[in-house]
């Protein structure tokens, strides 16, 4: 693996290589279109679709909006979209990475080695004139199976304990301005900014490292001796700022239940 992030040309050369990659079509937008529905009017040639909610995500309770799915669901949902233990996997969406980067931290929790997000997604994949493939075709089933644990993870009792707690959230919603999502407007207390879309260049690429470097360093995530996690509405976009601080060497861990699952108890 090169690294978190893959180029439409890199995926084009790939595909057309000896040892295409699995790609995963995980579409899906907060009020948007249903994914199913895109997927089948186009998608990258052999892509298979997998669903958020129902693969990437456990029900809605008392752990949020999108708790971390069950491990057999998952390991099923992998397999069954034709990923193996060993075989180079890319996931690619329409919602700026941040579906497509869920389920690479999901892989990469798992164990698996060799996953990466297309950096500019479906319509980077179409602006580079990459080939468009319609229906659903038919997926042989992989070997992939593991167990989380191989990405930090924090809880409701230790996501205070870090040093630098950044929340993925638009800013108005931090600052409890404006909650259209969740009952309850506000931020874990000692968190700090850090929106997914500082994370993009006007392109909806990544932006530059040296540039992630600067965002980062304004709220000290890129001191190494400071422990750092990120957590959004849901513990979906999240992700997207875990992906971002990988790019610039920064190992962050995922609060999975995220502000939607702080707030399901008596918590500041």
């Amino acid at each position: 693996m090169s690294g978190p992030l893959i180029s439409a040309t890199e995926l084009q050369e790939l595909l057309a290589g000896a040892m295409p990659p699995v790609l995963l079509d995980v579409r899906y937008r907060t009020g948007g279109p249903a994914g199913p529905h895109e997927y089948a009017a186009g998608h990258v040639p052999g892509a298979a679709y997998v669903d958020l909610d129902g693969a990437l995500a456990a029900p809605p309770g008392p752990r949020g909006r999108h708790p971390l799915p069950d491990p057999t669901v998952f390991v099923a949902a992998m397999q069954k979209a034709g990923v193996t233990l060993e075989g180079p996997v890319v996931a690619y969406d329409d919602w700026a990475g941040h579906a497509a980067a869920r389920a690479w931290w999901l892989l990469r929790h798992y164990g698996h080695r060799d996953v990466r997000v297309l950096d500019g997604g479906w319509a980077a994949w179409q602006a580079a004139g990459g080939s468009v493939e319609r229906g659903t075709p038919v997926t042989e089933a992989g070997d992939f199976h593991g167990a989380p644990g191989s990405m930090p993870v924090v809880g409701p009792g230790t996501v205070t304990e870090v040093d630098v707690l950044i929340d993925a959230r638009a800013p108005e919603r931090y600052r409890g301005e404006h909650e259209p999502i969740d009952p309850v407007a506000g931020h874990i207390p000692g968190a700090v900014n850090v929106p997914t879309a500082r994370n993009l260049d006007n392109h909806g690429h990544f932006r530059d490292p040296r540039e992630l470097c600067e965002v980062y360093a304004e709220v000290g995530a890129v001191d190494p001796d400071a422990s750092v996690a990120a957590y959004c509405g849901s513990g979906v976009t999240a992700c997207h700022d875990v992906l971002a601080l990988e790019l610039i060497g920064v190992s962050a861990a995922l609060y999975p239940g995220s502000w939607s699952g702080w707030i399901t108890s008596a918590r500041p």
